[in-house]
């Protein structure tokens, strides 16, 4: 089992993830030159970065993401889509995605699982749990047959299901304090210190969360791959 991961930015890795599904990843870096491949192995993760779903000048690879992703979900491959990777998805296949109207959702933030959750492969069990927020762009359109499967107060698209087997996340699951620590360094907030402080004191509830799901998404690709 491989899963090819997109990585817009070395201060946006894999983080839990890298624990949680190592070894079965195999990370382009195209902000370091590597080319987007022309097709996924038998998985993929979309990480986050700074850049807007729609910034293709600043960040050239996008449409060669988008386009992975579209012939991902047309293909039924695994795809585990987070806050950029999210948006990117939601593009490609004729959702919207727009700057906030509701400001900068940050820090450790409460998500709330929808009904269709209930039995959802990877989300069922979440239930009303804490998440790592760090985005202003939000997904105000879902592309057409998606399923809705968590919300939350700032902004209510945080979740869903397209297809067959393709996730989009608006929020972090992969994000650990210290990742989390260095974005709000970077980006200067004057809140940072209290920011930082809450989600080191939400650090188990994010492992004891969002491993299970990272667990099921890996089963996802095995029972892919035997099938």
């Amino acid at each position: 089992m491989r899963i090819t991961v997109i990585e817009h930015e070395a201060e946006a890795g894999l983080g839990y993830l890298g624990e949680w599904l190592r070894p079965a990843c195999d990370v382009v870096r195209p902000y370091l030159g590597e080319e987007i491949p022309a097709r996924p192995a038998d998985g993929l993760i979309v990480l986050g970065g700074a850049s807007a779903a729609w910034e293709d000048e600043r960040s050239p690879w996008l449409p060669a993401t988008r386009d992975l992703l579209r012939l991902a979900v047309e293909e039924s491959t695994p795809i585990l889509a987070i806050c950029l990777g999210a948006q990117l998805l939601t593009l490609a296949c004729g959702g919207m995605v727009e700057r906030g109207a509701n400001g900068l959702e940050v820090g450790a933030r409460e998500v709330v699982a929808l009904p269709a959750a209930g039995d959802d492969r990877l989300l069922a069990g979440v239930g009303t749990a804490v998440a790592v927020q760090y985005h202003q762009d939000a997904i105000t359109r879902l592309p057409n047959g998606a399923v809705p499967l968590m919300t939350g107060a700032q902004y209510p698209n945080q979740g869903y299901r397209l297809g067959a087997a393709a996730w989009a996340v608006q929020f972090h699951p992969e994000a650990t304090p210290e990742i989390f620590a260095s974005w709000t360094a970077d980006d200067g907030l004057d809140a940072a210190e209290e920011l930082n402080a809450e989600v080191k004191a939400a650090e188990g509830a994010l492992v004891a969360t969002w491993r299970p799901v990272a667990e099921a998404f890996a089963e996802v690709i095995r029972t892919s791959v035997r099938a």
